[in-house]
């Protein structure tokens, strides 16, 4: 019973923001995808050779798309079995990448997945390496999968309506048994995805709204700032030139750029001396924000109506 209140108490906090959450500035359309398959991308990763990695949300197969700067689709990678929700895609090395089987919306998978899988611009079927990922407490829904560029450790940050974690894989993943994650930092409310920066001392998370740098290997938020409105907004990479890249959900959507606003860029600067800046604040995360916080109390009473109505029925003769 309280797997369904957690699932009905996020779907009601998306509902909430979706209707209530302020619009922000508006991002540069970089491309248009025109591939009718690509439906929900969810998880995002954009190449340093010019090219831009997406998956479907939940209901489609294990499939990565391949698409170029003119919005076609030049290669796909597919493989079975078929995952279980598929939520996001980090940067694996040349001509690999990372994707995250990792949603769980009634927060009832004994754990969770990643894959190596390999992508060009060709069509391919695959059998990738799966490592089975266990988290220290119990059961999340996550679709935010980050990759340190140094070391290729791999982060998972779950999505929480009041405040997610982030938690670190093994340095060295086995595939033979699972691999038990480490709860590191406190996270992004309500996270769709992550992309680390090139310099590996930043990484972004973005949510519906609005997105929030971090320090790495810190995790010490510098600044938030909100997002041009999306239908769903669930895809966010760093390109090489350190902009920013936003896809939502939708058939035919368009791919938006923007630039990491100047306040925070320079609070992601190295510092010049030892003093710790106060984090740039241009908006609230989209879990923490005015909508947000009605979209809580609701929940709040909803869960409690829902456990008043335990406690009745526990009570009744």
């Amino acid at each position: 019973m309280l797997d369904r209140v957690l699932g009905l108490a996020s779907a009601l906090s998306i509902a909430v923001g979706a209707v209530s959450a302020p619009a922000g500035p508006s991002g540069h359309v970089e491309l248009t995808f025109q591939d009718p398959d690509i439906v929900e991308s969810s998880g995002l990763v954009a190449t340093d050779d010019g090219l831009f990695l997406t998956t479907n949300d939940s209901g489609d197969g294990g499939r990565v798309f391949v698409v170029d700067r003119t919005g076609a689709t030049v290669g796909t990678t597919s493989w079975s079995p078929d995952p279980v929700d598929v939520e996001s895609l980090a940067p694996a090395g040349p001509g690999e990448v990372w994707v995250g089987d990792t949603g769980d919306n009634p927060r009832s998978r004994d754990s969770i997945t990643v894959l190596r899988v390999p992508y060009g611009r060709t069509d391919r079927v695959v059998d990738p390496t799966a490592y089975e990922l266990v988290y220290p407490d119990r059961a999340h829904d996550a679709e935010t999968l980050l990759a340190d560029p140094g070391t290729g450790r791999l982060f998972v940050v779950s999505k929480d309506v009041f405040g997610g974690r982030v938690y670190a894989a093994p340095r060295r993943l086995s595939a033979d048994h699972p691999n038990r994650l480490e709860d590191v930092a406190p996270g992004f409310s309500f996270a769709t995805d992550g992309s680390f920066f090139p310099d590996g001392r930043h990484y972004v998370v973005r949510g519906y709204t609005g997105a929030a740098v971090y320090t790495f290997p810190g995790h010490e938020r510098i600044g938030s700032f909100p997002l041009p409105a999306q239908q769903q907004g669930e895809g966010i990479s760093v390109g090489a030139d350190a902009e920013l890249y936003l896809s939502t959900e939708g058939q035919h959507t368009d791919l938006l750029r923007i630039q990491v606003p100047r306040q925070v860029a320079r609070a992601m600067a190295p510092a010049s001396d030892a003093t710790v800046a106060e984090p740039v604040e241009l908006s609230t995360e989209s879990g923490t924000s005015w909508a947000w916080f009605a979209g809580g109390g609701l929940v709040v009473a909803f869960v409690a109506v829902v456990g008043w109505l335990l406690l009745r029925r526990g009570q009744a003769p």
